[in-house]
């Protein structure tokens, strides 16, 4: 039988379309087996969302062929769509599939019968080809999915390749999502991430809307809970804030772009909101769930972002309730209207800001860590770690460990938090609150 290895980069849509292309390949006869194994086909879902994506993936195809030169190699994702003649001059790789053609699995399987090529093959439509829906889910870890409900993107923002590398916005009806959602939950998952590029424009295909999704998801009786990946802060409507307060399936954590706290740099960005709308949805969610966790994505050293207007973007969320950020540092993308645009920052000045304000995000972790302490939670528990622990997630997003015992892998249980390892980062539990999944009293 032949075999294939996967390596995913980027987001979490990347890992649901791998998994789902690895399980397409099975049953086409193709064998999954781990990348550090030697395999006759190693697959790379790449990402193009900044340059260190790309050097990593030619990094990934090197570590590839270390454990078996002989074997194919193939490039699929944002890098392969945008830059294939990029990945061209990487040595050792066969081919290179662009985003319609990447779920044909005739494609890999005729390329392990091939002769090796002087040079790779590249097998890519133009991007405005790509508009069919392809239906993806990660599975393999019983604790958590990946769910696709939407791919591809209108917005066009300045800084961003992802409608040049995955197309227009799309997804499927309701009713597919639904039974993907309950045969997941069929095979033992407790967790279902709703993903995609742009999840909050969904129904653009079918002419439903995001919060339609949601509430029938809700009403789903399984024993799941929903998290909801990332939403542009536009999309999340105060309907849809409300619905999920009072749900007792979709968690109190939210991921909400910012990009820039300045409204200056909003404009420059493209971006469809301005930061007082931005405002008003975490306040929104925190005056309504207060427990709650928001996660915040901030760009630095985007073209025209003075010190002054990035000292605007550090005060502006310094003052604001939310709990952790995910800091990038801008990178010049090719066919992006960014490139046009003056107010060049350096770049070691992009990187000093990163710094700072991953500095501020540890500060923004640590006090929401702190108000948790002697909350009870509900944490799902993951496998266990080689330390002899295991690791988990609350509801609101605090990770959490305690030694390992089977009888709680894969599944939740309610806790108590005691106090934030200072050397993990983790949160410590309460090892004796518990009895049978129910609290007891000091």
């Amino acid at each position: 039988m032949k075999t294939a290895a996967y390596y995913t980069l980027g987001c979490k849509l990347n890992f649901a379309e791998t998994s789902t292309l690895a399980r397409k390949l099975a049953e086409a006869g193709v064998e999954r087996v781990d990348f550090q194994t030697s395999a006759d086909l190693y697959v790379i879902n790449s990402c193009s969302v900044t340059e260190h994506a790309d050097r990593k993936c030619r990094k990934v195809v090197e570590e590839a062929l270390q454990v078996n030169p002989e074997a194919k190699v193939v490039v699929i994702g944002c890098y392969a769509q945008l830059k294939p003649q990029e990945i061209e001059k990487i040595p050792g790789v066969s081919k290179i599939v662009g985003a319609k053609e990447k779920f044909e699995v005739e494609r890999y399987v005729s390329i392990l019968e091939e002769s090796h090529f002087s040079k790779p093959k590249i097998e890519r439509s133009h991007i405005k080809e790509t508009r069919d829906f392809v239906s993806s889910f990660s599975f393999g870890d019983r604790t958590r999915t990946f769910l696709k409900v939407q791919d591809g993107c209108d917005y066009f923002c300045a800084f961003c390749t992802i409608p040049l590398a995955r197309g227009r916005s799309r997804n499927p009806a309701i009713s597919e999502i639904l039974l993907q959602a309950e045969e997941a939950a069929k095979q033992g998952v407790k967790e279902l991430v709703l993903t995609g590029v742009n999840i909050g424009d969904f129904g653009k295909t079918t002419g439903e809307h995001f919060e339609d999704l949601v509430r029938q998801l809700d009403g789903l009786d399984l024993d799941v809970r929903y998290r909801i990946s990332s939403i542009e802060p536009n999309l999340l409507t105060r309907n849809l804030i409300e619905f999920l307060a009072q749900s007792q399936r979709f968690v109190p954590h939210f991921h909400l772009p910012l990009q820039s706290g300045s409204d200056v740099i909003l404009e420059r960005m493209r971006r469809r909101y301005r930061t007082e709308l931005y405002t008003e949805r975490v306040n929104l969610i925190k005056s309504l769930m207060p427990e709650a966790c928001i996660g915040v994505d901030v760009i630095v050293g985007f073209p025209g972002e003075t010190d002054a207007l990035f000292q605007d973007t550090l005060n502006y969320l310094q003052g604001l309730p939310v709990d952790y950020l995910h800091v990038f540092t801008y990178s010049e993308r090719e066919n992006t209207t960014a490139l046009r645009l003056d107010g060049k920052v350096a770049v070691a000045e992009r990187k000093k800001r990163n710094h700072r304000l991953r500095q501020e995000s540890d500060l923004m972790r640590s006090r929401f860590y702190s108000k948790q302490e002697g909350r009870i939670r509900r944490v799902l528990w993951e496998g266990s770690e080689s330390d002899g622990s295991m690791l988990g997630y609350t509801e609101n997003y605090v990770r959490v460990r305690a030694p390992y015992d089977p009888l709680y892998s894969h599944s939740f249980q309610d806790i108590r938090l005691l106090k934030v390892d200072a050397q993990s980062g983790h949160m410590e539990i309460d090892v004796h609150f518990v009895i049978d999944n129910k609290p007891v009293t000091a």
